[in-house]
């Protein structure tokens, strides 16, 4: 049985939200409250067990940001799953969220189906990717655009692959995979996101929604 969080400012949409979840054989909620504050507050005197696995967490309360990119960054860490939920989109803040670690984007208006498809994905292990997300990240002005081949080489390096294993899977020779790191590298030193380390590799494929890391 996983365990859901709600965090939603409006009454109504809450309660919707509650009874979509409840409806669910394998869900249950945990919590649901207006704002991420409340969650943390709770979750200091919770049990590990009362947990959620999943956050469903609203962009914005009353406008302005509903959560701080290092809380959401903690709550992951300390275990929680995170999906953004929400009418309202607003590019900068969701770069953000995705950034600390948030494992996808889904909006209010989209179909039940696709709403609890969103949420078992990312309860899975995976991240949710819907075309609004897709095309907030193609347009951050942080994001190098690469070309299809170093984008491969990218998730490919980026997974743990040797520079041979990563030739291999392209096709191509061991000195053309160094090529097309090396272009990866200058176009992410161009953006002031220098790749020095593996780590720092796996981070920039996970934060550019290229590879999903593991927690």
């Amino acid at each position: 049985m996983y365990g859901i969080a709600i965090i939603e400012d409006h009454l109504l949409q809450r309660k919707y939200t509650m009874s979509l979840v409840s409806a669910q054989p394998d869900m249950t909620i945990t919590f649901a409250g207006e704002e991420l504050p409340e969650l943390v507050t709770w979750l200091e005197g919770a049990d590990e067990a009362e947990r959620p696995d999943l956050i469903l967490l609203d962009l914005l309360v009353d406008r302005r940001p509903a959560a701080k990119p290092e809380v959401v960054r903690r709550l992951i860490r300390e275990g929680s799953r995170v999906l953004i939920f929400s009418a309202a989109i607003s590019p900068p803040i969701t770069r953000q969220l995705i950034r600390a670690g948030a494992h996808g984007l889904i909006s209010k208006r989209d179909p039940e189906a696709s709403i609890l498809a969103a949420m078992r994905t990312v309860l899975a292990g995976g991240q949710w990717v819907s075309p609004e997300l897709a095309e907030i990240i193609a347009h951050d002005p942080k994001r190098p655009a690469l070309s299809d081949q170093e984008e491969r080489a990218l998730v490919l390096y980026a997974s743990g692959l040797s520079l041979e294993s990563v030739a291999t899977s392209i096709g191509v020779k061991p000195n053309t995979v160094k090529k097309y790191l090396q272009r990866v590298r200058d176009k992410y030193a161009a953006v002031n996101r220098p790749l020095a380390s593996r780590i720092e590799w796996r981070k920039a494929a996970h934060d550019d929604g290229y590879l999903a890391l593991a927690e």
